[in-house]
């Protein structure tokens, strides 16, 4: 989902204003349907203890209710967090998928020797080793790592290790959404990637100090990377932000899907005819400088540690597309030149942190459908707990989750442009009955207006490789979700050509 009109990159969840407006109404309302005032938060203590009653008696009343297993949609639209939290322990009716969509259904099964391996249902992604790729010694062989793995997975797992220091100058740069602008010599680390790794990088700078010396857009950013401070601190505040009050949380519900910050339950709750197991909350990560005091206030860190965190995932995303696009045989441009400079000039750039809580019956639903991505490439942030699943060679295959690592994933875009020659897969989210579920996907890919089409250096009619695909917008792709449900791909299905063979 993207945008400064945030462009989604994933499939977009189109809002329904007049069910946003009710249930941002219905959160700020006491057991009496009283409107509560902005500062009920810090009422009295005899106050506090009188609406808690109240709502440990409507929690009492909804366990009661579940088993009709029929909710106000309404409240439903409050979000499946405030429904586990109040104890219900079957699944409401709109949430059940049939049969034939349910998790572990239609699966292929595994092969003897995938089984004697103990890979049945699971699968450990190709590592792309990003020390390799600063070497010019081994580059090579990692780009052709990383062009195998876009090619027959579609994903890969990018994990960054210190072995040792050693003091360098660096020199790389990218341009990050009118961020700060920085050159130093400083301690550099020689990093090992492999899985199991850690993620461990040194920010140049504090995410308040980033802010603080903002100059406007135009500005750099260099010597910036993921530490682990960065992304599990990510995950420590989206883990809070979802803790929050129901009404606090509500205060970002909006029907707009180019708003800045979004707060909302399901997939594409205005379309969706089951709902899925998922809250998330929706930052628009570009101008930077802009959009920042916009996000939400609470947690207090929230910003600075969303700030910092989002950086660093636009600095890794530039390395990455870096080489997925020299591993295309895509000349590298000149300076500024090609998508590249593109990317670095004004990148489309959205964060969607997702909750997905301890579900009653995870066996009837769904965390989030089986869907691809809408941009370039998806850096996937999750905690310990398992949940994402990738379809190859029809089956549906159970990611395991790697501490400090990114899961990474090619989207529609990357497919458009390499004229298929990467796969922008479909995923999907499983949930379970005991353990909450934090991730965080940062989209990226090229602004909004700019319509994406195969490279000019990958079409050769004479070579047997035809263009694919027509061009495609954000606005096509809205155009396409107000006329279609958004899921099973079909949307990138719906941008190729018909491929002519000569009799």
């Amino acid at each position: 989902m993207s945008l400064v009109v945030a462009a989604p990159m994933a499939i977009v969840e189109l809002a329904n204003a007049q069910l946003q407006q009710q249930a941002a109404a219905a959160a700020k309302k006491d057991g009496g349907g009283h409107e509560l005032e902005d500062g009920a938060a810090d009422a009295d203590t005899s106050t506090t203890m009188g609406m808690s009653c109240k709502r440990s008696e409507q929690q009492q009343q909804l366990v009661e209710s579940s088993s009709s297993y029929d909710y106000d949609y309404g409240a439903l639209m409050k979000g499946v967090r405030h429904l586990s939290d109040s104890g219900i322990t079957r699944l409401p009716d709109r949430y059940v998928l049939p049969v034939s969509d349910r998790p572990g259904v239609g699966l292929i099964a595994a092969s003897s020797t995938a089984a004697a391996a103990g890979g049945v249902g699971r699968v450990k992604l190709p590592v792309v080793d990003l020390a390799g790729l600063r070497d010019p010694s081994q580059r090579a062989a990692v780009l052709a790592t990383l062009d195998d793995a876009c090619r027959e997975y579609g994903f890969f797992q990018v994990c960054i290790n210190y072995t040792h220091k050693s003091r360098a100058t660096t020199t790389r740069t990218s341009r990050l959404h009118g961020g700060v602008s920085s050159s130093s010599t400083s301690t550099c680390a020689c990093v090992r990637v492999s899985a199991g790794s850690r993620l461990l990088l040194t920010m140049a700078t504090t995410p308040a100090e980033l802010m603080r010396r903002a100059p406007g857009p135009g500005a750099q950013v260099v010597n910036h990377g993921v530490g682990s401070d960065v992304s599990g601190g990510m995950l420590d505040v989206a883990r809070r932000f979802f803790e929050l009050p129901l009404a606090e949380r509500a205060r970002h519900m909006s029907a707009d899907v180019r708003a800045p910050v979004r707060y909302g339950t399901s997939f594409n709750q205005a379309k969706d005819a089951v709902l899925c197991w998922r809250d998330f909350l929706k930052l628009v990560c570009q101008p930077l400088r802009e959009v920042v005091p916009r996000w939400p206030q609470q947690p207090a860190d929230l910003r600075d540690v969303a700030t910092g965190y989002a950086a660093a995932s636009h600095a890794l995303f530039m390395e990455v597309m870096e080489a997925a696009l020299e591993a295309l045989g895509i000349p590298a441009p000149a300076a500024g030149g090609g998508v590249l400079g593109e990317l670095a000039a004004l990148a489309s750039h959205m964060m969607t942190v997702n909750c997905y809580p301890a579900c009653p019956q995870p066996e009837l639903t769904l965390g989030m459908p089986p869907h691809s991505d809408y941009g370039l490439l998806t850096f996937v942030l999750q905690d310990h707990v398992e949940g994402l699943q990738v379809l190859h060679a029809g089956r549906w295959l159970t990611v395991d989750p790697v501490p400090g690592s990114f899961v990474v994933n090619v989207g529609d875009h990357l497919e458009i442009y390499s004229n298929g020659r990467y796969k922008s897969v479909l995923h999907r989210v499983r949930v379970n009955s005991t353990r909450p579920r934090i991730s965080v996907a940062s989209f990226h890919s090229l602004p909004a207006e700019r319509a994406i089409g195969p490279a000019p250096e990958l079409v050769d009619d004479e070579a047997g490789n035809p263009r694919r695909y027509m061009d495609t917008d954000f606005a096509t792709f809205l155009a396409y979700l107000a006329s279609a449900d958004g899921k099973n791909k079909t949307f990138l299905q719906s941008r190729k050509l018909p491929l002519h063979t000569s009799s």
